[in-house]
Parts: structure tokens; sequence; C-alpha cells
């Protein structure tokens, strides 16, 4: 059984973060920067940036996707604001908190074989595993072993599309994001709605939860299409 996977994440506000940790955070970029000038555009970045790390950031959205049954679920964070479940196209949209989603995804995770995210060994899992960790969650499966897919002794096969279709980095000197893989192979990209991962955050601040988790489903199919792809004329 086949399982395509993707997260979504925010960083934390670095304004409301103790004097020790914006020190530690801001050291490099205070001897690197020639200027005031500089800084600024540094420490922007560095604000901009704090959700791409599990210690500065955290999951709002979980998706899942049955690549055989064409369905899944969404497993999305709405603070202070109920949402009824419901069910779109084939996909269920749960709101729960963090903790509550990994739990969910473990638990989902213990019935499938292959998992199929994209750049999902550089960010998804490892982010997810340090997060699993901070709730006191244990993973169900090992999806940090076995990157080049040459062993069954491991409960798990994850197939990161980004490794598969650059051959682990080999042949292409910019790798290029999901857009611009979808965008050859005639898939519809997520970011077709307007939306981009760089706009979660935003998002999340006007608790346009259901918009992130929606985007989320963007990123599930683009990836299942993808694969497939992979699998046909690839692998």
């Amino acid at each position: 059984m086949k399982l395509v996977f993707d997260i979504e994440t925010i960083g934390e506000d670095f304004d409301t973060l103790d004097g020790t940790t914006q020190e530690v955070l801001t050291h490099w970029i205070k001897k690197d920067s020639s200027n005031e000038k500089e800084y600024q555009i540094a420490l922007e970045d560095l604000k901009d940036g704090l959700g791409f790390s599990p210690l500065t950031g955290e999951i709002v959205a979980i998706g899942i996707l049955d690549v055989e049954k064409n369905k899944g679920a969404v497993y999305y964070q709405s603070p202070d604001k109920e949402e009824k479940e419901f069910e779109e196209e084939g996909i269920k949209f749960k709101a729960m908190p963090e903790k509550e989603m990994l739990e969910s995804f473990w638990k989902v995770a213990e019935k499938y074989q292959d998992f199929i995210g994209f750049n999902s060994r550089a960010f998804d899992v490892p982010f997810m595993v340090v997060r699993s960790a901070i709730h006191k969650i244990k993973p169900s499966k090992n999806l940090l072993s076995n990157r080049y897919l040459n062993s069954q002794i491991y409960n798990a096969k994850h197939i990161d599309l980004l490794d598969q279709l650059t051959f682990y980095g080999a042949v292409y000197r910019r790798k290029g994001g999901l857009h611009l893989w979808s965008r050859a192979f005639g898939i519809k990209s997520p970011k077709a709605n307007g939306v981009t991962g760089d706009d979660v955050g935003k998002l999340f601040k006007e608790k346009k939860f259901l918009d992130i988790a929606k985007y989320n489903v963007g990123d599930l199919r683009a990836t299942k299409e993808l694969y497939e792809y992979w699998e046909k004329y690839v692998k």
C-alpha cells in the first residue's frame, strides 16, 4: 500500500522569543552584516525562515493520500476556531492540535509500506520526527533509512521524488520545486490557485486555516501524479 504525504509549517513570532533565543538566532547575521541595512534585511529573512526548523516552528497541516484509492485526509490546526469535519472530493478535513495531527499520521502510517513525498527526506520527515519527539510520540515507521531504495530490511520504503527525479542530486544544478516539476509534466501546480508555501504563515495569522488545508491538498495531488510519471517512465 502506498501513501503520499505532505506537511505545512509556520514559525514562531520572533518578537515573542526570549532574549537568549533571539541572541542565538541572530548571532551570525550580526557578524556577517557590514551595516544596519544589511542586518535588517538578514533579520527579516531569519524571521520568515523560522518555520523551516522544528526547533522554532510547528506543523499546521499534515496531508495524506492513498495512491490506489485516491482518497485521503488533511489534519490541520484551527486554534480558537471550531471547524466541523467534512469530506470533499475524497479528502476528509479534520481540525485538531499538532500533537493529535502527528498521532493520527503515525497511526495511519502503520497500515502502509511505501511513503511518497517531495523533498520529504530533507524536510517533511525530519520535521515530523522532531516535532513528534517534542510531543513524546514515537513514530510507527522508520522513514529516514534506506534512501537508495535498495534494501527491504526496513519496515517502510520512503520515496522522495526530488531525490529520484534529480538522481540524488547528481544531474541538475538547480533541483527545482514541486511547481517546476509539475509544470514540466503537465500536472496542475499546487500554486495554480494563487497560494504558495510562503503564504501559509500569513494565512494562519489571518485564521484562514481551511485555506491552508486546501492548499495542502494541491500538494498531495501534484505529488501523486508526479509519482505516477516517475514509476511509469523513470523508475
